[in-house]
């Protein structure tokens, strides 16, 4: 291989493809410059004035610039299955995913990792998996399965594992843990991605020399900073439900901060909105809006997301990398003409429906649930805790009612009722609170989507709406629902682990617009995503406050509240 890209770059041999009259977009130096790109085996050979090839393609005039990279990412978390999902982030440039693929390994075990990577091994992409370090979350919670140091040794044998996921045991890593630091010694030398929304000072410290890497949890640009100054890559995260990158990339330009060691992520985003904008590319374009110069915004997106992860093939227009490429008129705008994968052209996937596998299908096995599970736990001092959401965020605040002031709130519809139903085992867990700001004002919506665990989630402002909602997804085995007078408006089924749909992306999409169009007009906030934003409030390890199938949860001080 070394001979022949060696015989190409001095000019003794053919190409296998030249890249002719492209404006190279340069992330190692931070400009742009004209030549042509002789491509080998998929791999770049040289970059100049090389004319001899088995085909010519002329760019004319056009950018070339490297594919982007997701740097963090969950596909499950899309509803799309892998083929359907990866079909779109190659529509908008992206030939990289870092993927973690908790969300099913909470429902499916080794199984549902090793679905996801057979799905996408044939594909025309880069489909890197970090392994999943904490199922189930937190022991504060039920899943479908628990990956504990054996488990993670077997899958990291795996083709295409890079790392490991992101850590959220931070209170493991505080005080050394031995299954937690065993983990991490297993990883030790490999890329380890960090969660530790809001983690300051010395317990930072520790938890980044514990041999943590990255971090995608930042919303504030001091968070991100001190994260930076510890050691850290930060993953600028810009998704569906968690939108940071105004807030991170504001202070960056502000302080002329070098961006070397930051990245673009997405972490969760709806299949709809990467239809409509893509992910990577969007946050480019962010950038860009916010004052940052493109190619700077471009190299977040390429060069250091390679870098961060140790993918030294990836993420340049150089000699020896991967012929991975995005083509476009308007380094303002990135809308491609054309995407390519080591050195082929990207054509669009035929996708066709997934075999039925029974270890990932069948997934939602609930105990029969009756009104009186849904009944608020008796309080021990006349007061409340409730759950508030916060705009275009997935952190939450705390907020303390009295139980008079509670139940006429409730009552107003002003706050609502929230339950999580454990849905693996048929344990009847069930745990029940109360939230505020999510908008709801007649009914109830539920879904089997809920981080990271999944178990259902339901809000509603009276037990009989809830009730029907949960009956209703039990019956077509997971997905969204919404319920109103104890009548089905809608429901979306994701029969792939309760996770996922097996419909087409233009389907799924036309889907999803409607359910979250009708969601909106039963009074959720238009600040929320009716089904991702609520999916995050079963997650035990996000400030402030949340709700598992055990109860409601407060993180700050990891114990129950009574």
């Amino acid at each position: 291989m070394n001979r022949k890209l060696i015989k190409v770059a001095r000019k003794l041999s053919p190409a296998d493809v030249i890249f002719k009259n492209a404006c190279i977009v340069d992330v190692v130096t931070a400009s742009v410059y004209n030549a042509n790109v002789a491509v080998v085996d998929g791999v770049i050979a040289g970059v100049g004035d090389y004319t001899d090839a088995k085909e010519v393609i002329d760019i004319n005039g056009k950018y070339l610039c490297p594919a982007f990279i997701n740097s963090h990412c969950h596909v499950e978390s899309s509803m799309a299955m892998p083929s359907v999902y990866c079909q779109e982030e190659l529509a908008w440039g992206v030939t990289t995913l870092i993927t973690d693929p908790h969300e099913i390994a909470n429902v499916c075990g080794i199984k549902g990792i090793s679905y996801m990577i057979e799905s996408t091994k044939n594909l025309p992409i880069n489909y890197y998996v970090q392994v999943p370090s904490c199922v189930p979350a937190t022991p504060f919670e039920h899943s479908g399965s628990v990956l504990d140091v054996v488990a993670i040794a077997e899958i990291a044998q795996m083709n295409g594992v890079l790392g490991m996921g992101e850590m959220m045991n931070v209170h493991g890593v505080l005080y050394s843990d031995t299954e937690v630091m065993a983990k991490l010694e297993w990883f030790k030398g490999r890329p380890i991605d960090g969660h530790a929304p809001g983690l300051s000072g010395a317990d930072l410290q520790a938890y980044v020399v514990a041999g943590i890497k990255t971090d995608h949890e930042c919303t504030t640009w001091e968070e991100a900073k001190e994260k930076l100054r510890a050691g850290l890559s930060i993953l600028v995260r810009q998704g569906s439900a968690s939108q940071n990158l105004d807030a991170i990339l504001s202070g960056v330009l502000a302080e002329k901060i070098d961006t070397t060691n930051m990245a673009f992520c997405t972490d969760d985003k709806h299949l709809s909105d990467i239809c409509k904008e893509g992910t990577i590319r969007f946050c480019v374009l962010k950038a860009i809006e916010l004052g940052m110069e493109p190619i700077k915004a471009i190299q977040m997106a390429t060069i250091n997301a390679a870098r961060i992860y140790g993918l030294e093939h990836l993420g340049a227009i150089t000699v020896g990398k991967q012929a991975d490429f995005i083509v476009f008129d308007d380094i303002k705008t990135i809308i491609p003409s054309s995407v390519y994968h080591k050195g082929k052209k990207i054509e669009r996937l035929i996708v066709s429906r997934p075999v039925h596998n029974s270890s990932i299908d069948g997934t939602v096995n609930i105990k029969d649930i009756n009104l009186q599970n849904l009944q608020l736990p008796k309080t021990t001092n006349g007061k409340y805790q409730v759950i508030k959401m916060l705009p275009y965020q997935i952190i939450t605040d705390k907020k303390e009612m009295s139980q008079e002031d509670a139940l006429k709130a409730l009552k107003q519809n002003d706050i609502c009722k929230i339950a999580v139903i454990e849905r693996h085992n048929a344990t009847g867990n069930v745990g029940v609170g109360l939230i505020e700001g999510y908008g709801l004002k007649n009914g109830a919506i539920a879904t089997t989507v809920a981080h990271d665990s999944h178990n259902m989630i339901v809000i509603g402002t009276n037990d009989e709406d809830m009730l029907t909602a949960i009956n209703e997804l039990k019956r077509v085995h997971g997905g969204y629902t919404i319920v109103q007078n104890r009548n089905v408006i809608d429901t979306l089924p994701l029969p792939i682990a309760g996770l996922m749909s097996n419909l087409s992306a233009k389907s799924l999409t036309m889907r999803l617009d409607e359910i979250i169009s009708k969601a909106h007009k039963i009074g959720v906030s238009k600040d929320i995503d009716p089904f991702i934003t609520l999916s995050f409030m079963a997650l035990p390890v996000l400030p402030k406050i949340r709700i598992t199938d055990m109860g409601l949860f407060d993180v700050e001080k990891f114990a129950f509240i009574k």
